[in-house]
């Protein structure tokens, strides 16, 4: 098996080419309705990605006299609480909450995606996903961030701050995902 390396075209895995969409091949599937991403500006579409905001609300985990299963019956609901953003919110050293994006994004069954954070917020130490990057195709779904500290200090978190970006790829074959999550709307 091969290992996954960049190419200056994109990634190639396995020995095939996966390509980047830049921002005129993302403009011109949105005119023609295979990718939706609402709502959304033009401004926020960069040269080979999308810039995402960060909604209204969070998920903070509850402290826990104990500790949490991890298993597969597990639902973090169960230890979470959600949270209005109408006042930001200090994200403290070493914590991690959700966080979810105000657009809904619909792929179709030949685009998948990855979510990056911004290297502005990063810099500050501010992660925006620690396992779950990838966005499947066929979704239609607000993404959902895990949002870290990673830094000695506070961090302020606003709601309709550009908190991540969605970088595009061309799968090879369609597939549409149809987990657990397809159809997540809220935090």
């Amino acid at each position: 098996m091969k290992r996954a390396t960049e190419s200056h075209r994109g990634w190639v895995m396995l020995g095939r080419l996966m390509s980047v969409l830049t921002r005129d091949v993302i403009l011109n599937e949105i005119a023609v309705g295979r990718l939706t991403i609402t709502p959304l500006e033009e401004n926020q579409v960069g040269v080979a990605s999308v810039d995402l905001t960060l909604g209204d609300e969070i998920r903070q985990i509850n402290p826990a006299p104990g500790a949490i299963d991890i298993a597969e019956d597990t639902d973090y609901r169960d230890h979470t609480k959600v949270i209005s953003l109408a006042t930001p919110y200090v994200l403290h050293p070493g914590e991690t909450i959700h966080g979810i994006t105000r657009e809904l994004v619909e792929l179709p069954s030949n685009i998948c995606g990855f979510l990056e954070g911004r290297s502005r917020y990063a810099r500050l130490g501010l992660m925006v996903h620690v396992t779950s990057a990838f966005v499947q195709p066929g979704v239609e779904n607000r993404q959902v961030l895990e949002l870290s500290n990673v830094s000695a200090q506070p961090l302020r978190i606003h709601a309709g701050v550009r908190i991540c970006q969605l970088v595009l790829m061309r799968t090879e074959g369609n597939a549409v995902y149809s987990g657990r999550f397809q159809a997540q709307h809220e935090v």
